[in-house]
């Protein structure tokens, strides 16, 4: 595994050392690591969410009502 050298300011890196101390964290890497992997999970979410953003913008205007397309989505929600 390859390493790393970062410059925090005093606040973070206690922020970082209490996280630790509070035994969520194994260790000061573990938690950047783990900071890392959410952040990449939140970065896919973000272009999925884009993604369907678009494709719904694509399809137009849809002519049912507010009210039929809620209860398209129950019944939907329903099945699954």
């Amino acid at each position: 595994m390859a390493s790393m050298s970062i410059s925090l300011p005093d606040r973070m890196r206690g922020f970082i050392r209490n996280r630790v101390k509070s035994g969520a964290y194994h260790n000061e890497s573990e938690y950047i690591r783990d900071l890392i992997r959410r952040d990449e999970e939140r970065l896919r979410s973000d272009e999925l969410l884009l993604r369907d953003l678009r494709a719904a913008e694509k399809s137009g205007v849809s002519s049912r009502s507010l009210g039929d397309i809620a209860r398209a989505v129950k019944r939907t929600a329903k099945k699954a």
